[in-house]
C-alpha cells in the first residue's frame, strides 16, 4: 500500500535536453523504498486530469500537448509509473498492472483528488482499465489513445516479441539508440524531429531503465488475464469517453476501430487520419489532437 511523502525534484538525471528540465514531485511511501516522480500543475480549484503514459516512455509524452491542455484551466497530474522515467526502477520486482493502479489512487489521495477525468495512452490504457474496474466512481470521462483494448487485436513489433521472450534480458542489454530509433518510427504515421527521438531514449535509458524493460512486459499477460473484467468496466462505464486513434499505427491502428464502434457506439470515435497519424498521436500532431482532447475533457467538465 502506498502512502506518499513529497519532495521537490528538478533537473533529475543528465539527460542533456528535455527530461534534464523536468519538475515536479518525487514521492515515496515509508513502507516501500520506491520513488514515483510526478508532474503536477494547475489550480488546485481546477477540474483535476490524470495523465497516464506508455510504453516504453514516460509522463514526457504528454509535454507536447501540455499546452493546449494548460489553456483550460485544469490540473494536470501526470506520473511517470513504476520503472518508466524519473521513478524508481528496481530490477527484481514484478511490474502488476494493479500495483501501477494501486500507485495511481495514492497519487490521487496525495494530492487530494477525489474524482478525475483520464486520459490514457498504450501501456496506460491498461492501468486505466484497471482503475475503471476499482473505481468507477471517482473517473469523471475518458479519452483514450492508441492503446491494447483488445488483446486479440494486439500486434507488437519485432523489439517487443523479442523483449516479453526469453531473450528479453539480453535484448535489454543490447539496446541502442540506432535499434530504439528504428523501432520507434516503425510504428509512427508521421515524421517526429530527432530531438524528441532523443527526449524519448533519454526517458528509457535514465538510470540504466532498459534493465527494466522486460519486466515492463508484463502488461501483456496482464491484459489477458483481467480482459474479461477489464471489458465489463470499460463497457459499462457510465461517464463521457472518447477515442483519439491514430490509424497508422500497426500495434493498435486501424483494425481496433471496428471494435470500438461495434462495442462502444455511443463513444466519439477521431480518427486521425487527415494528416495520418500512428501510434503516438500526442507526440505526432500535438497540437491537433491536444485541441480535440482539450475540447472534449472541457465539453465532460459540463456531463
Amino acid at each position: 500500500m502506498y502512502h506518499l511523502i513529497s519532495a521537490d525534484v528538478r533537473g533529475r538525471g543528465n539527460c542533456r535536453i528535455g527530461l534534464a528540465k523536468a519538475s515536479g514531485k518525487l514521492l515515496s511511501s515509508p513502507g516501500s523504498s520506491h520513488r514515483v516522480f510526478v508532474c503536477a500543475d494547475g489550480p488546485d480549484s481546477a477540474p483535476n486530469v490524470t495523465l497516464i503514459h506508455g510504453f516504453p516512455i514516460s509522463s514526457h509524452d504528454w509535454a507536447p500537448m501540455r499546452p493546449a491542455l494548460r489553456q483550460r484551466d485544469l490540473r494536470l497530474v501526470a506520473p511517470d509509473l513504476l520503472g518508466f522515467g524519473h521513478s524508481d526502477k528496481p530490477l527484481q520486482h514484478c511490474y502488476r498492472i494493479h500495483d501501477q493502479a494501486e500507485m495511481i489512487m495514492a497519487v490521487w489521495d496525495h494530492f487530494g483528488i477525489a474524482s478525475t477525468d483520464l486520459v490514457a495512452h498504450d501501456y496506460g490504457v491498461s492501468v486505466a482499465r484497471e482503475l475503471l474496474a476499482r473505481c468507477p466512481e471517482r473517473i469523471t470521462s475518458v479519452a483514450w489513445l492508441n492503446g491494447g483494448l483488445c488483446p486479440d487485436l494486439h500486434r507488437p513489433v519485432l523489439a517487443q516479441r523479442l523483449l516479453h521472450s526469453g531473450l528479453g534480458p539480453r535484448v535489454a542489454r543490447a539496446m541502442s539508440y540506432r535499434s530504439f530509433v528504428r523501432s520507434l518510427r516503425s510504428v509512427l504515421g508521421r515524421p517526429v524531429s530527432e530531438e524528441v527521438l532523443a527526449e524519448m531514449w533519454c526517458s528509457v535509458t535514465h538510470a540504466r531503465g532498459n534493465r527494466v524493460v522486460p519486466a515492463l512486459m508484463r502488461y501483456i499477460h496482464d491484459r489477458r488475464l483481467h480482459q474479461r473484467r477489464w471489458t465489463e468496466a470499460l463497457e459499462n462505464f457510465a461517464g463521457p469517453m472518447s477515442f483519439f486513434w491514430g490509424p497508422a499505427d500497426p500495434i493498435s491502428g486501424a483494425h481496433v476501430l471496428n471494435r470500438i464502434r461495434e462495442r462502444m457506439p455511443a463513444a466519439q470515435v477521431f480518427e486521425l487520419s487527415d494528416p495520418v497519424v500512428g501510434h503516438y498521436p500526442q507526440v505526432e500532431d500535438p497540437e491537433r489532437v491536444g485541441a480535440l482532447v482539450a475540447d472534449f475533457l472541457t465539453a465532460s467538465a459540463r456531463f
